[in-house]
């Protein structure tokens, strides 16, 4: 009988356990974006935020507005990188081209991508070492570059690695020596960071790619989804505070939420520091 007993509070235990875990704490603040497009938090939790039209805004996570950068030529960006120690980084497919600024949105390079022969650039990001990726749809290539030397490294052919269907490149991250390409109706394919193919991830997630620690996160059906790197495994976080929420970023202490014109600044939860 004892054992049953203890049983059945071990059981309610977890259980209240695991509903105590899914909980979000209240918001740090709230900001309305006209034209709200991309979102990226650098290392000190500073926010930045793109609109449709290329403009990007800097905001601090009590929801203050520290500064904004508008280019003479306007255009959408298809990636807004900050997570890296000193530069943010933009680029447009549109205009072919990228932009490396300071913390406080000066810019400080902006060169099109010809310069290095890259004629149809769909995805670009920031890597470790002053490296550039870039997808080169012309010839189907990953390649990346070295900004600072105005050099190419290296080309991939992604051709023969994967199929037709899986060339649609929407997005490239550099993370912890890896990178990432999220792909079009196909999902996520991993490489180390020689451009050499390791895997691919069973992740379905649609969203931009966001990660903490060893672990993968995307929105799906207004749950938070996480894939351990790790492991391998794929598990449910629980509902998201609001329902209209359509993409995640997170930094050091804070997560924000973001939906088609609003965003929420979250402190990090319990739930995912304990993760």
């Amino acid at each position: 009988m004892k054992f049953w007993l203890f049983w059945l509070t071990l059981v309610l235990f977890h259980s209240a356990s695991g509903q105590e875990s899914g909980r979000w704490p209240s918001p740090l603040s709230s900001i309305e974006v006209k034209n709200l497009d991309l979102i990226a938090i650098d290392s000190r939790d500073q926010i930045f935020i793109s609109s449709t039209t290329g403009d990007i805004f800097l905001y601090q996570s009590t929801g203050v507005q520290s500064n904004l950068f508008s280019p003479p030529r306007q255009g959408r960006l298809q990636q807004l990188e900050a997570s890296w120690t000193v530069n943010i980084f933009s680029f447009s497919a549109d205009l072919q081209s990228y932009r490396i600024l300071d913390r406080f949105l000066n810019p400080l390079v902006e060169k099109d991508f010809l310069t290095y022969g890259i004629t149809l650039p769909r995805a670009a990001t920031l890597g470790n070492n002053n490296v550039i990726w870039v997808y080169d749809e012309a010839d189907l290539s990953l390649k990346s570059l070295n900004y600072s030397q105005g050099e190419l490294i290296q080309s991939q052919p992604l051709n023969l690695i994967l199929s037709p269907e899986q060339l649609a490149v929407q997005e490239i991250k550099e993370y912890k020596n890896r990178v990432f390409l999220r792909v079009k109706d196909s999902g996520i394919f991993l490489f180390d960071n020689q451009a050499n193919f390791i895997q691919s991830l069973p992740v379905s997630g649609k969203g931009r790619l966001c990660f903490y620690r060893e672990n993968l996160l995307w929105i799906h059906e207004n749950s938070l989804q996480i894939f351990s790197l790790t492991t391998q495994e794929t598990f449910t976080l629980g509902p998201l505070p609001q329902a209209e929420i359509q993409s995640i970023q997170i930094g050091q202490k804070v997560v924000v939420l973001a939906s088609q014109d609003r965003l929420w600044i979250y402190p990090l939860p319990e739930f995912l520091k304990t993760f």
